[in-house]
C-alpha cells in the first residue's frame, strides 16, 4: 500500500475516534516553551479540556508576573477560555478569573490570521496532522518503530503552512493575499510533520517542526485513549470577561 492510501485509512480511523488523550511539548524560539496535557474531541468543532504548563521563554516570564505558571484551558466550538487565576481577576479582570477567546472576535481583531487561527487549533488534533500530510502529497514511510511501547509505522513529509492552511480555512482571495503576507511576515513557510501510526490505524505520536522569524518552532504530541468520554462546561459568565473586553480597558500607547 502507498503511503498516501495508508493515511487515507488513517484519517479514516482518527476522524471516527471523535477524542483522544493528548500530552504536547511545543517550543517557539524564545518566546514560549509549553507542555500541554488534556483531552480534546474534534467531531463538531474543537472541544476540549487541557492543562497548559509555561516551562519557558518570554511568555513563561509574563506568566510568572501573574503569579502562574499553568493555566487550565476549555475549547469549545465558538472559541476558548483560559482560567487566568487571581492576580488577573485582581488587577484586569474586574474581579473575573476566566478570559474569553472568541473566534469570531478573534478573526475582526486579527483578519485572515484570526480566521486561520480558529482552523489552526485544528492542529493539535490527530486528524488534522494526518489531513496536512496528505495536503502535502510529499509522504515517505520511514519505517516500523516504537512509541511507548506500542509499534507503530513512521511516516514524514514537508507541508507549505500558508497553503494548507487557505485551504482548509475556505479564505476569499483577498483574506487569502492578507493571510500570505502575515505568514511571511512571520516568516512561516514550510513545517516537517511526522507521524507514528498503530496498528488500528491510530496516531500515536506526532511532530512538526519549521522555521520563523522568532526562532525554531517544534511540537511533539503522544496520543492515546481514543473515544474517551470528554464533557466540556462554559465557565459560568458572572466570572468571564472576553479579549476584547479586556484590550478596550487598556490604556492606549
Amino acid at each position: 500500500m502507498s503511503p498516501i492510501a495508508a493515511l487515507r485509512t488513517v484519517e479514516k480511523s482518527t476522524d471516527k475516534a471523535d477524542t483522544a488523550r493528548i500530552e504536547s511539548s511545543t517550543t517557539l524560539g524564545t518566546v514560549s516553551s509549553m507542555d500541554a496535557k488534556g483531552v480534546m474531541g474534534w467531531s463538531d468543532g474543537i472541544t476540549g479540556n487541557v492543562t497548559v504548563t509555561f516551562t519557558g521563554g518570554s511568555q513563561a516570564q509574563q506568566m510568572a508576573q501573574l503569579g502562574k505558571s499553568k493555566l487550565d484551558y476549555r475549547y469549545l466550538k465558538s472559541g476558548f477560555y483560559a482560567n487566568m487565576g487571581d492576580k488577573f481577576a485582581e488587577q484586569a479582570g474586574g474581579g473575573k478569573h476566566w478570559l474569553e477567546y472568541d473566534y469570531a472576535t478573534l478573526a475582526e481583531l486579527s483578519g485572515a490570521a484570526g480566521e486561520a487561527f480558529q482552523d489552526q487549533m485544528q492542529n493539535t488534533t490527530p486528524n488534522q496532522s494526518v489531513k496536512m500530510l496528505l495536503a502535502s502529497g510529499d509522504v515517505k514511510r520511514v519505517g516500523e518503530e516504537e512509541v511507548r511501547g506500542t509499534k507503530a509505522t513512521h511516516y514524514s513529509g514537508k507541508v507549505d503552512i500558508a497553503d494548507f492552511t487557505a485551504k482548509s480555512a475556505d479564505l476569499d482571495e483577498d483574506k487569502l493575499a492578507e493571510l500570505k503576507k502575515q505568514f511571511e511576515q512571520a516568516g512561516l513557510s514550510t513545517e516537517t510533520i511526522d507521524i507514528w501510526v498503530d496498528d488500528e490505524d491510530l496516531l500515536v505520536k506526532k511532530t512538526e517542526k519549521g522555521d520563523t522569524k522568532n526562532g525554531a518552532f517544534s511540537q511533539t504530541a503522544y496520543y492515546s485513549d481514543y473515544g474517551t468520554e470528554l464533557s466540556v462546561e462554559k465557565p459560568p459568565a458572572s466570572d468571564t470577561m472576553s479579549f476584547k473586553d479586556l484590550l478596550n480597558k487598556q490604556p492606549a500607547v
